[in-house]
């Protein structure tokens, strides 16, 4: 039989279980103390959580606003509050943490419940959302999978909680929480997730796509909607489900949004995808060299990481010029290579070349591998020619296929190469720029990096040179070779091919790029006078003061082509192609902004005297499909450019509000057309150049104007109206036969 507990027992138990019971809160408050004072693990300070570390993207964006891409280690980018859509807002509210705007960082009855229903075999998530922004933002191992690592590390994300709490509004707390998270396919934050994803701005996004980017976060593989589209689509219903039950959504469109599809509209962050890949590999280079020569550090000396200080960088470059000049170059290129592979039909392309095949072979990136690897040539050799698994690029999509590797720097060979710029004459804005076929697989920029010979398209540097030192379009000359004394050299004649015989004016000279009324214009005025203008117009390469220059025989990149052609459309005033406006910090400071300088480079009567015999070039000459087979007959100037054997075909397009140059040829000169007919500049890249200015037209809010160029105000003293001109000629000699 039990003995009955006396009343002096019952006090000595409950003074033992309070000692018990306030003995422990003493010890639990002195432990997270000293979590506190970081004694089991360093935590941050309060200068950490006013500046939390995070890798954040670096953006680039464009004259409208939007962001062409970013430089990452992790896709981030930083939005406000105001910036976030409320649809947002609800669904994590209603998915993580419903009490959010109620408790101090801690809620302490969703803490509580997890161990009941732990009991009951229901695991549940305990952690606030402001205790998941602590482990996101100050944990680099993530959440620890040993359980009393774990425990320790839940008590650490109580204290930073309080903290955060403490420091930042709600607002904060829930947007800084909205950028630190990870979304899957390289998207960190709400920002890259939204532009990923949906291809929008947070601000925009509906209660369906935040409702599908929030089930995310349950698990980034788990609810992938690239991945695992049915189990997303799932979640992100049963996301609504909450809202609805927290009235956070009316039953009506709760109805409505759970027969909505997903709705993607992905867009993979990555160096390789997306728009305008060759622009943003020269810009993050250009930025790097003007950091470092104007001394352009963070506040701590420390220079910036593009890839993780969130810079924001404002471009001239205009989204949908830019889409509009890849749409134009994918379209035309990929019948332009199939008619490159017929011209070769029934002939052998590498006969002769090997010398080229064995450069391509030691340029590969397998040939320098294998060379790390210690190979030496002939296991380089014989890799090159065992059959293996390789991944080539095609006008229809990557192909994985079984192929020596020796046929692949072959095909390579003899896969044409396309480049194009566009810009704004009158600003020197650069708005489109399109470096190359596939940035994927060909990294080399053809734009800005690279040159090549510019043929006929150099022919106008001449007759501007004629026409300052007085000549008049209308000036007739006799087609006819023509042989200029070189001091030091033999003679030079130029060879001519499609001579239209008899006398043409040098406006029909030009449209029709006779070579032999170039070479007579330049023994007129001399190679040091068109190499000077050349120069003075933005040619940065070497133009040697030779006469063979009056047909294009030097070499030049797209970038300069463009920038001297502009010279015309601007009134004779060069404007350096500038395509950064601004860099600011992620804070918004000005860290670096450029403006261009005009300069002038020719008189303005002369720019538009050459305005109208460049449109001559499009309305009567090697120009004429711009209009008689593309349509496009707005005020345009151009010119044609083929080089030697065709390895090079160019078109320089003019007009008031914009100028582009495109380039078209094989990476190695050695591979070109067969004939002039199908490798022309009128055939290889004039079409580009019409696709492009179709789509620009056709875009109402580019707003080009189709307007001509204006005469200059003071009025033209330059006749280049052929009959008034014949006129002239014929009063003359009558004033002469009669001794005027």
């Amino acid at each position: 039989m039990r003995k009955a507990l006396s009343q002096e027992d019952i006090r000595k138990y409950n003074f033992t279980l309070w000692k018990l019971l306030i003995g422990g809160i003493i010890l639990f408050s002195l432990f997270i103390i000293c979590i506190g004072f970081g004694l089991f693990g360093e935590l941050p300070s309060f200068r950490d959580i006013e500046h939390p570390k995070s890798n954040q993207a670096s953006e680039i964006v464009t004259d409208d606003g939007r962001v062409l891409g970013t430089y990452f280690v992790q896709n981030r980018s930083n939005v406000t509050y105001p910036e976030i859509s409320e649809n947002v807002i609800n669904a994590l509210i209603a998915t993580e943490d419903i009490r959010f705007r109620e408790h101090s960082g801690i809620d302490f009855k969703r803490t509580f419940t997890i161990f009941f229903y732990a009991l009951i075999g229901k695991k549940q998530g305990g952690s606030t959302i402001t205790q998941q922004l602590a482990l996101n933002l100050f944990s680099e191992e993530g959440r620890q999978k040993n359980f009393a690592k774990r425990i320790l590390q839940k008590f650490q994300e109580w204290v930073i909680a309080v903290k955060l709490e403490r420091n930042y509004t709600k607002e904060e707390i829930i947007v800084m929480y909205l950028n630190t998270v990870e979304f899957g396919n390289q998207a960190y934050g709400i920002k890259s997730a939204a532009r990923v994803y949906f291809n929008t701005t947070p601000d925009k996004l509906t209660v369906s796509q935040a409702a599908t980017l929030v089930g995310i976060l349950k698990g980034i593989t788990r609810y992938s909607p690239t991945r695992n589209p049915e189990r997303s689509l799932a979640r992100r219903n049963t996301i609504m489900g909450l809202m609805l039950k927290e009235n956070l959504l009316t039953q009506q469109q709760f109805d409505a949004e759970q027969q909505k599809p997903l709705g993607l509209h992905f867009s993979a962050a990555t160096v390789n995808d997306g728009i305008a890949p060759y622009f943003r590999a020269v810009l993050k280079n250009d930025i790097r060299r003007i950091f470092e020569e104007r001394s352009i550090t963070k506040p701590d000396g420390t220079p910036y990481d593009l890839d993780r200080d969130g810079l924001k960088i404002i471009t001239t470059l205009n989204y949908d010029m830019q889409v509009a000049a890849e749409d134009a170059q994918k379209e035309y290129m990929k019948t332009l290579q199939q008619s490159f592979i017929n011209s070769w039909k029934g002939r052998n392309p590498f006969k002769g070349k090997e010398a080229q095949i064995e450069q391509g072979v030691k340029r590969s990136d397998r040939y320098r591998a294998l060379q790390l690897e210690g190979k030496s040539e002939a296991e380089i050799k014989e890799d090159f020619n065992t059959p293996t698994r390789l991944t080539i690029f095609t006008w229809k999509g990557n192909i994985d296929t079984l192929m020596k590797p020796i046929d692949s720097v072959k095909y390579y060979k003899m896969l044409l190469r396309n480049a194009m710029m566009a810009m704004d004459p009158q600003t020197g804005y650069v708005k489109a720029w399109v470096g190359g076929i596939n940035y994927e697989h060909f990294k080399y920029d053809q734009v800005k990096m690279g040159t090549r010979q510019v043929g006929s398209t150099a022919k106008p540097f001449t007759y501007a040179v004629a026409i300052e030192n007085g000549y008049s379009p209308c000036f007739s000359v006799l087609n006819e070779p023509v042989t200029i004394e070189v001091p030091g050299s033999p003679p030079w004649t130029p060879r001519s091919g499609g001579t239209v015989p008899g006398y043409l004016t040098l406006q029909k000279g030009l449209a029709l790029s006779q070579n032999y009324i170039a070479a007579y214009l330049m023994k007129q005025v001399g190679p040091t006078a068109v190499a000077t203008l050349a120069k003075k117009m933005g040619i940065t390469s070497e133009v040697p003061a030779y006469p063979s220059i009056s047909l294009g025989s030097f070499d030049a990149s797209v970038y300069d082509m463009v920038g001297a052609y502009s010279v015309f459309a601007n009134k004779g005033i060069w404007t350096k192609p500038t395509y950064i406006l601004r860099i600011e910090d992620k804070n918004g400071v000005v860290l670096h902004s450029e403006k261009p300088i005009p300069v002038p480079a020719m008189n303005e009567e002369v720019a538009y005297v050459m305005t109208r015999m460049l449109r001559g070039v499009v309305t009567n000459g090697t120009g004429w499909r711009l209009a008689g087979r593309f349509g496009i007959k707005t005020p345009i100037g151009g010119k044609t450019g083929t080089t030697q054997n065709n390895s090079d075909g160019w078109f320089m397009g003019i007009s008031p509000q914009l100028v582009a140059g495109v380039w078209t040829g094989c990476e190695d000169r050695a591979f070109h057309f067969t004939s002039t007919a199908q490798g022309d500049g009128a055939t290889t890249a004039l079409p580009i150049f019409a696709g492009f200015m179709k789509r620009v037209y056709a875009n109402p809010k580019l707003n080009i104007s189709k307007a001509d160029f204006e005469p200059p105000k003071s009025g033209v003293s330059i006749t280049f109206d052929c009959n008034q001109y014949q006129q002239q000629e014929q009063k003359t000699e009558l004033d002469e036969k009669l001794g005027f």
